[in-house]
């Protein structure tokens, strides 16, 4: 059940008398929350009749406002709700080619709206991609500086879009993201344009960074491309001399198993085999941990191995991914519990991590419990989260618990409180008092919820 839109005691506008808000106020409140950016009001003003073609103050439609602004998230509910990304402006532009001018992925995602390769013409996706290709050819700021004459210093700023990051560049008044080569990579895919892998490659390694939109938008295009010959292609970056090519490698089969598990393409069961012939050789310690994380993702009968081969591996990026390799029985359990002891703190987390799942708990409880001293306030936390969840009901694991009530570390006074809930202890209502105040965040969490689970179970006169 979703909340009221607004609380029964807030202030409507004023109707027309007839108990309802005319069209001119709900199309002044659109245009008021478009103005401000709010893309949650914008969603509200068209979920309550607004015209999504409301024109702004400028006589152009709210969309344009939205596009200047770089606002994405008004953008995209303005589209969704009916407003034309396509309309011919007076200057002959449409909202979709200005979001694209201004080099935002995320503008241009939100406002291309359904079926693009459908309902837009072939010549005008031509023009949409000509102008992203002659900013991503030109590079942004020679372009600003061509528009604006100016040839002053150029402002730079990284800003985030949805799950992105972008540069932002000012210069002569005008700004623009420097995302052209996202925008290219990703109006293509929306097009059915399979430009050559060797050009996507190209597009991706100047920004090395997973998080960069431009990164982010060639990754995209390249784990949908599924054809023999590309794929052949994308499997020689394997070799590739440059780590950043083989980690945009890795970055693809990871975006791939992704759409796998989200969109239902592509089919990635080849995909481990190569990973785990790929992990066995693969030279750079950065590049390994990106194949391993991928590689761990999904079960596969080499993993074992492999997480012994690489267990005492020097860069310890590789060994904080080595326990997802290793079951916790055997003589890989012996290698785990012995990483438990590993020099670098964020081995020693994901140990306390893995350790939680192991089907018996006698054999990981005194690893569990010097964790749970460990001089790493994170890793002290994942031990108390492991052992909070664990099925251990032994006395020296309730009293290591309850000791944690005692800590000044509110996680981990709330990580004991909630092992007590989970076990019915009569404790628990005086063990959530010594846990405290929780500031905001915590409304879902499940060590909070637990509280509540327990007074139900245990209420006067429950079953």
């Amino acid at each position: 059940m979703t909340a009221p839109r607004h609380a029964p005691d807030e202030p409507r506008e004023p109707d027309d008398g007839n108990g309802s808000l005319t069209a001119a106020d709900v199309n002044g409140r659109l245009v008021a929350a478009v103005l401000a950016g709010d893309a949650r009001a914008v969603a509200d003003c068209l979920a309550d009749g607004a015209d999504p073609h409301t024109p702004g103050p400028d006589g152009l439609p709210l969309l344009c406002a939205a596009v200047r602004g770089f606002d994405h998230a008004s953008a995209g509910a303005l589209t969704d709700g009916g407003a034309d990304p396509d309309v011919v402006l007076p200057d002959g532009t449409t909202p979709l080619l200005r979001a694209v001018d201004l080099g935002s992925p995320a503008l241009v995602g939100a406002t291309l709206g359904t079926d693009p390769r459908l309902r837009i013409a072939g010549s005008e996706r031509q023009r949409l991609l000509d102008l992203a290709r002659h900013w991503h050819e030109t590079g942004a700021a020679a372009e600003l500086r061509r528009r604006t004459g100016d040839l002053g210093p150029v402002t730079r700023r990284m800003v985030e879009e949805e799950y992105t990051d972008i540069e932002e560049l000012t210069l002569g008044g005008l700004t623009v993201r420097a995302g052209h080569s996202g925008v290219l990579s990703d109006l293509e895919r929306e097009f059915g344009v399979l430009p050559p892998v060797a050009e996507l490659v190209a597009r991706a390694v100047p920004y090395p960074d997973p998080l960069d939109a431009n990164w982010s938008a060639a990754r995209h295009a390249l784990a949908c491309r599924r054809n023999p010959r590309d794929w052949s292609e994308l499997a020689a970056l394997r070799r590739h001399p440059d780590p950043v090519h083989r980690r945009l490698l890795a970055d693809v089969l990871r975006f791939r198993r992704f759409l796998a598990a989200h969109v239902g393409r592509p089919d990635t069961a080849k995909d481990a085999d190569f990973l785990a012939r790929w992990a066995r050789d693969e030279p750079d310690g950065e590049v390994l941990a990106a194949v391993l994380e991928v590689y761990t993702d999904a079960d596969h009968p080499g993993q074992e191995a492999i997480g012994l081969r690489h267990a005492d591996h020097p860069d310890p990026r590789v060994r904080r991914v080595v326990p997802y390799c290793l079951p916790p029985t055997g003589p890989a359990g012996t290698v785990l519990l012995g990483l438990a002891r590993d020099s670098d703190a964020g081995v020693r987390h994901v140990v306390a991590e893995v350790l939680g799942r192991s089907p018996d708990p006698a054999a990981v409880r005194e690893s569990l419990l010097a964790l749970l001293r460990d001089p790493d306030p994170a890793v002290r936390v994942r031990a108390a989260a492991s052992l909070a969840g664990s099925r251990d009901r032994t006395a020296a694991v309730m009293e290591a618990l309850v000791a944690l009530l005692d800590e000044e570390d509110q996680s981990l006074r709330l990580e004991a409180a909630c092992a007590l809930a989970v076990r019915d202890d009569p404790r628990t209502d005086a063990a959530y008092e010594r846990v405290g105040p929780l500031g905001p965040g915590f409304e879902e969490d499940h060590r909070v919820s637990a509280h509540w689970h327990y007074r139900f179970r245990n209420r006067p006169g429950g079953s």
